[in-house]
């Protein structure tokens, strides 16, 4: 009786939706709401078993799941048609052999735990379409010291190291198609060398005064954007460094002897065109200490011909020293269009305020346009 009725009603026993074409499927998989939900399917019916390893974007965040580290090394072998992989959470990466992850494009590791150098090489050297990549190594010492990204078609790279434990350790970058670079937090680590990257347009180096600067500086000349957030102190920069194509730099304050550094760059940078510089407040490491700008032998040549526009972000008007770099500034940058001065909302105006900023005004010419504005 049941089987006429369902039989009137329209009712089939068929798999309508296995049925469906690949792409479909696939699709379908991709809408889940997390790549957990998308692997579970795979028990749906045999022909569902690889399709996962079809979906374009996969993340796994879920630590201390034998289980998901199992899924994770199948995939590293078969998923040809990956795009997208982030793994995060102390997910660990155990790669014996190379992977075949032939487009995967973008690639971000975020506090994930490494068996040792090779796992990461394999890992990298599988996917010669990468073009993003991520590596927050968060704190975790025991794991890959040698840090080898070699990635023909690499784009966009960040990394971030705050762990202080990797004496020996260090970073080997050979990217020749590399554009875009961040830099921040490596703290413990003797080296970061970047071989290869002739493409380089734009950097952000921070807070990476414990590993040998040198060689990150010189790796940068090609660089046309630059910001900057290190210690002078620890900075030497190789004779013969000149950035013929930086355009537009940015500089940190709250370093100590930060005006040496700012020195240093406008004195090797002859095609600059725009300055900004930003303090950072508040800061126990406050003031201005070694050389002077009384001291400067010459006037850099950017600022004789090329500097049109000077911004200075979170200006301090307290500061004596900060009253001495921008009277400088805005004394010998000649041919400067534009300066901005903004100051933090939590400074109250008050005339003396007003008097300083109005004798900044004074100093560049009639047709430069001067703008103070609170934030």
């Amino acid at each position: 009786m049941e089987q006429r009725l369902r039989r009137r009603l329209g009712y089939v026993n068929a798999d309508r939706i296995s049925e469906l074409p690949e792409a479909l499927l696939v699709h379908i998989l991709s809408l889940l709401p997390t790549t957990k939900h998308v692997i579970v399917t795979s028990v749906l019916s045999k022909g569902w078993r690889s399709l996962w390893k079809m979906v374009p974007r996969l993340v796994f965040a879920s630590p201390n799941q034998k289980y998901e580290d199992n899924v994770i090394s199948s995939m590293f072998c078969s998923a040809s048609s990956l795009e997208t992989l982030i793994l995060k959470n102390s997910i660990h990466v155990d790669v014996p052999c190379p992977v075949s992850m032939k487009s995967l494009k973008t690639l971000h590791l975020k506090d994930v735990t490494y068996k040792d150098d090779e796992s990461v090489r394999n890992l990298l050297s599988g996917c010669p379409s990468l073009e993003d990549l991520q590596v927050d190594r968060g704190y975790s010492i025991h794991d890959a010291k040698i840090f080898i990204i070699a990635a023909p078609s690499l784009k966009r790279l960040s990394i971030c190291d705050p762990c202080n434990g990797r004496e020996g350790g260090g970073y080997v970058i050979n990217a020749p198609c590399l554009k875009y670079l961040e830099i921040e937090m490596i703290k413990g680590c003797d080296f970061c060398l970047i071989e290869n990257s002739p493409e380089l347009v734009e950097a952000a180096i921070r807070n990476v005064s414990w590993i040998v600067n040198e060689t990150i500086l010189r790796s940068l000349k090609p660089i046309k954007r630059l910001s900057l957030n290190l210690s002078p102190l620890e900075i030497n920069c190789p004779t013969g460094t000149i950035f013929y194509q930086l355009v537009y730099l940015e500089v940190y304050t709250h370093k100590v002897e930060w005006w040496n550094l700012l020195i240093l760059m406008l004195d090797n940078s002859p095609k600059l065109q725009v300055l900004k510089i930003t303090d950072c407040l508040p800061c126990p490491y406050y003031g201005l200490v070694g050389k002077k700008l009384s001291e400067q032998e010459y006037v850099p040549e950017c600022l004789l011909s090329q500097l049109e526009t000077f911004v200075w972000k979170n200006y301090d008007w307290t500061s004596e020293e900060k009253k001495e770099v921008a009277t400088y500034i805005l004394r010998n940058a000649i041919r400067l269009k534009k300066a901005y001065f903004f100051i933090n909302r939590i400074t109250r105006k008050c005339n003396e305020l007003e008097e300083r900023l109005q004798m900044l005004k004074e100093l560049v010419s009639n047709s430069c346009h001067f703008v103070s504005k609170y934030e």
